[in-house]
């Protein structure tokens, strides 16, 4: 059966945001003279969240008394930030034009919070994603690898789980997808490694955007 719908992951994804996301972390422990971090250490922090990141760089996590602002200073230093470095990978506005073409449904689901997802997904693909969505939980909607998002937009699409496809580069993303009864596609150009995604369950990885197709078609 032709699949109807694909749905994205952001970063690591479509977009590389490493950079961007490593210095909104520093800034904001800055301001507490915390310890800065590599970008090495930041890509490991990220896929979880804002929060999940905070938590993982900042010194005790959670039991530090400044986590709250901490995360508060990184999400306004980033939303004011966040296109400085910030750029899709090479190949993916292409494939989503190709996708549009076809007739596909486009969405992205990130644990970025929304307002960045939003944003980010105007400026980047203007007129080429149906729908995007973040974390906002606030709302009660669980974040990945809970399939809440996800099963939002399949039902804003009108289609079912079995006609759409998860793309993503991340363990989160793999859980994410089998949580939301989807096939999903992992990406090696992102923040994980093929070893890494085959370890975390990874049955169908591609090494670039225009891979896709070969999946697709077959």
């Amino acid at each position: 059966m032709r699949k109807k719908a694909i749905i994205f992951d952001l970063d690591g994804t479509l977009l590389n945001t490493l950079e961007d996301l490593t210095d909104s972390t520093n800034f904001a422990l800055k301001y507490f003279n915390y310890p800065q971090r590599t970008i090495k250490e930041v890509c490991h922090f990220i896929g979880d969240g804002v929060a999940k990141l905070i938590e993982r760089a900042i010194p005790y996590g959670l039991d530090n008394k400044d986590y709250n602002k901490c995360l508060e200073i990184f999400k306004k230093h980033y939303a004011d930030n966040m296109y400085n470095k910030t750029s899709p990978y090479n190949g993916i506005v292409e494939m989503l034009k190709k996708l549009k073409s076809k007739g596909y449904k486009i969405a992205v689901v990130s644990n970025k919070f929304d307002f960045a997802v939003e944003h980010l997904c105007e400026k980047y693909f203007p007129n080429l994603i149906d729908i995007s969505a973040g974390e906002n939980e606030a709302l009660g909607i669980k974040k990945k690898p809970a399939p809440d998002i996800i099963l939002k937009v399949l039902d804003k699409f009108n289609i079912n789980c079995e006609d759409a496809i998860f793309v993503g580069d991340s363990d989160v993303d793999i859980l994410c997808a089998k949580n939301s009864n989807m096939d999903c596609i992992s990406v090696v150009w992102g923040f994980r490694d093929e070893n890494f995604l085959k370890k975390h369950g990874a049955k169908i990885i591609i090494q670039k955007p225009a891979q896709l197709f070969e999946i697709l078609d077959n």
